[in-house]
């Protein structure tokens, strides 16, 4: 069996072995010290530590041991870019060390040294966002990263992706945290974004090499995308979303909670604004972000308070608003508002006919001013 330096092998086979979880192996390693001396204990010795079954399970290699100490072998194959830590390393982020139930192993790909940043923020939310909620989360992150913070999330469709693309747009870190071994990816249409954080970011997993997607994984690893981050901000999120369990646990582990407000006819603000009801902080503009974890000074190309200029209109006075497209495109657009709409429910609001309406939707569409929304909706899109 080929073996891996600094006793990783040790380690793997601690991680692997069946019944033993995260928490009875800190119980282990905190009586007897290192895998390799935990291994060497009689099976009355363990039974003081864990329960019978998982005794009996540390007497013998798990099976899939060999071949997973070879394929971590291979993986690794002298990468300066690929790596392993253990509970043992330095280099193991202090952020996650206070969990009830840290990761024993941590498989890394990209720059290992953002583990240490001190000015991280997760940003989760919907799979299935509305076109502005997509927008928010990339130009949100864009902001924050711009700012120097790195943007944590979990590489999933919708917001997560939106997020990652935003941070490294501004020209800073992010730390995409995933559900599946790192040499897969998933979802498949995010390889090459994937691709893109191990170049400028951190691709991290607690999870062996030649894991496939699992939906037990996701839960379980949302702890370490809320432990890494001092602060967890939920753009859009049903009420039976993932993210709201993200944000429960960052406020279990202390951490600030922030939530983006919706329209009240949206399902995907409703468990923002239940977060919102619960004690998180409501935000409006990356700076109130900053400003809240004290992350950096606002910069110039920050959003003030009030709102950027848009891609639809330029706010002027309190909500007086001058549109920047020319013509009926212009104003049709000046009246939409901000919620998804219909055809009926435009032609009843500005009187036009429908053929007229269609043909000034699609400039604005194709402009990057409107977006499609399910269910054969409008919305106006704008930038945070």
């Amino acid at each position: 069996m080929s073996t891996l330096p600094d006793g990783l092998d040790a380690w793997l086979r601690l991680s692997l072995t069946p019944g033993v979880g995260d928490v009875s192996a800190r119980k282990l390693l905190g009586a007897f010290g290192l895998p390799e001396q935990i291994f060497c204990q009689p099976e009355a010795a363990l039974r003081q530590v864990v329960g019978p079954a998982q005794s009996a399970a540390l007497q013998l290699p798990p099976q899939d041991w060999v071949a997973q100490c070879e394929l971590t072998r291979a993986w690794l194959d002298g990468s300066a870019q690929r790596g392993v830590l253990t509970l043992a390393d330095a280099a193991y982020p202090t952020s996650l060390l206070n969990m009830a139930d840290p990761p024993l192993v941590l498989y890394w790909q990209g720059d290992v040294s953002l583990l240490a940043h001190p000015q991280c923020l997760a940003m989760v939310g919907s799979r299935n966002p509305t076109p502005q909620g997509e927008r928010t989360a990339h130009d949100m992150a864009k902001a924050l990263a711009a700012a120097g913070g790195c943007v944590v999330s979990g590489l999933a469709l919708g917001v997560d992706g939106a997020a990652h693309t935003g941070a490294l747009d501004g020209g800073g870190a992010t730390i995409a945290v995933v559900g599946t071994g790192l040499d897969r990816v998933y979802p498949s249409r995010h390889l090459a974004l994937a691709h893109r954080i191990t170049q400028q970011g951190l691709l991290l997993s607690e999870f062996p090499l030649g894991t496939p997607p699992s939906q037990s994984n996701f839960p379980k690893r949302n702890r370490i995308i809320a432990g890494l981050a001092q602060g967890t901000l939920v753009v859009e999120a049903a009420l039976a979303s993932g993210s709201l369990i993200t944000a429960r646990l960052a406020v279990d582990m202390g951490r600030e909670v922030f939530a983006i407000p919706g329209s009240i006819h949206s399902t995907q603000a409703k468990g923002c604004h239940a977060l919102i009801r619960q004690g998180a902080k409501l935000v409006e503009t990356a700076q109130d972000v900053l400003e809240d974890l004290r992350f950096a000074p606002p910069v110039a190309t920050m959003p003030a308070h009030g709102g950027a200029p848009t891609d639809g209109c330029r706010t002027r006075g309190d909500d007086a608003a001058e549109p920047l497209v020319a013509g009926p495109p212009g104003r049709l657009l000046a009246q939409m508002g901000h919620h998804p709409l219909g055809l009926d429910e435009l032609q009843a609001r500005t009187g036009e006919s429908a053929a007229h309406l269609q043909a000034w939707l699609m400039e604005l569409e194709l402009d990057g001013h409107v977006a499609r929304a399910p269910g054969g909706l409008f919305q106006r899109v704008v930038r945070v």
